[in-house]
């Protein structure tokens, strides 16, 4: 379809909006549903984030083997662009999506289309995430040269080549910035040590021991970056102790450590500006849209998946959500009876020891249904229990849940056969409870 600067465009049943891991799977699944899609990319290549994540360790949980981040990308890459039914964008942005379910105006520039409107029934979102940066913690001192945050380092090393410094510490033990400590480490560089103000690690256990233990990196809890110092380079970091309840530095425990370059694994914020302005809820846990069983938001018509919706640990899962919001998108554009009926909502709400939880809502409490959770702390021999007032819903026990984990439980038509009400999910150490 040809179009004009300005101008319109017939556009599709579905729009996808991200061509990463749950753009991609959001984009087959709508296409396999019968649907017609677009899928917008504002990069020069499919896949996102996952084309500089050089290392193994994708795909366990869907096809069973391990992969590197351009090998399952290219997976899905090629059946997207195979499919005659998805119309792919690359380089284009989308500025704004107007409307409702009836219909909805996309506005989008790129080199295709120029700067064009778009028409659709559904919109997928899965923008992903963005790292925060120096300026989001207050890390007092100048503006040297050789702080970074670790996904720009990723790249810097990964994608063009370049290496970021020799001497180094990272603060924060996010997956990212675990698996860049050890990426320096074999590039040459020394690694310091890894500063995490909380006192569990935040990421993967298997990241802990494959990054660090292997490489011997020190992993020092409780403790984090007060100051930088260095004028046109990095030449030092000031770390300090914190309080493990109140997470404020201790005064008297601050010590200097030589080093020429900082990397910040300091968390994720969903990338959500353009899904915040159709007037999608936000849940002010995830950072994402609030969503029903099937991921679509408060507005009717607009679905998310993948770290727009919720920060992930594997991509498997990410690929998952992309794959059931297109499947759900498609119902919606195609005009599935079952989703014309009223609905019957039920909250999902955070009981104890639940610090983030999706989704937020059911449409359908008789449908099948995933919950994804993190905890708020370490708890061994743990059990989750889903409530509808006093009748127990599920219970999954686990022998240790920890909050850089996300726990997933599935609901089943059977489980779900007493609810009455509204559900509650909470966690908790109770041992003796089956």
């Amino acid at each position: 379809m040809r179009t004009t600067p300005c101008g319109h465009d017939d556009g599709s049943d579905v729009i996808v909006v991200g061509g990463g891991a749950a753009g991609l799977a959001a984009a087959s699944a709508a296409a396999s549903d019968g649907a017609t899609v677009t899928l917008v990319e504002r990069e020069g290549h499919l896949g996102g984030i996952l084309q500089q994540c050089i290392h193994n360790g994708f795909g366990l949980h869907r096809f069973g083997e391990e992969l590197t981040g351009p090998e399952y990308a290219a997976r899905d890459a090629r059946m997207v662009e195979a499919d005659p039914s998805i119309r792919v964008l690359m380089d284009t942005s989308v500025l704004a999506v107007d409307g409702d379910d009836d219909a909805f105006d996309v506005t989008l520039v790129g080199p295709e289309v120029g700067m064009a409107h778009m028409s659709a029934r559904s919109v997928v979102f899965a923008c992903g995430s963005r790292e925060r940066g120096r300026g989001a913690i207050g890390i007092a001192g100048s503006r040297p040269a050789g702080v970074y945050t670790a996904g720009s380092a990723q790249r810097l090393c990964n994608c063009d080549g370049a290496l970021v410094g020799r001497r180094v510490v990272v603060l924060g033990s996010g997956d990212i910035g675990l698996i860049m400590a050890r990426r320096m480490t074999w590039q040459g560089a020394h690694v310091l040590m890894v500063c995490e103000l909380a006192s569990e690690p935040g990421g993967l256990r298997r990241n802990i021991a494959q990054c660090l233990d292997d490489n011997s990196i020190p992993l020092h809890l409780s403790t984090t970056v007060t100051r930088v110092f260095g004028h046109d380079r990095l030449e030092a970091v000031e770390i300090a102790d914190v309080d493990p309840r109140t997470l404020v530095p201790v005064p008297g425990t601050e010590r200097r450590v030589e080093c020429d370059t900082l990397l910040l694994s300091v968390g994720l914020i969903p990338e959500n500006a353009v899904i915040t302005a159709t007037g999608a809820e936000i849940d002010q846990t995830t950072g994402g849209p609030a969503v029903d069983e099937s991921l679509e938001t408060s507005v009717p018509g607009v679905f998310v998946a993948g770290n727009e919706l919720h920060v992930h640990d594997l991509v498997d899962f990410v690929s998952e959500e992309g794959g059931a919001a297109g499947h759900a998108a498609a119902a919606h554009a195609l005009g599935d009876a079952d989703r014309d009926a009223a609905p019957t909502w039920v909250r999902v709400t955070k009981g104890e020891g639940v610090g983030s939880l999706t989704p937020q809502r059911l449409r359908d409490p008789a449908d099948e249904v995933t919950l994804r959770l993190r905890v708020r702390s370490r708890m061994t021999d743990a059990v989750i229990s889903i409530m509808s007032g006093d009748a127990v819903v599920k219970r999954v026990r686990k022998r240790v849940v920890v909050p850089s984990e996300m726990q997933t439980v599935r609901l089943t038509p059977a489980d779900l056969a007493p609810v009455t009400g509204d559900l509650v999910v909470s966690c908790s150490e109770r041992e003796g409870v089956e």
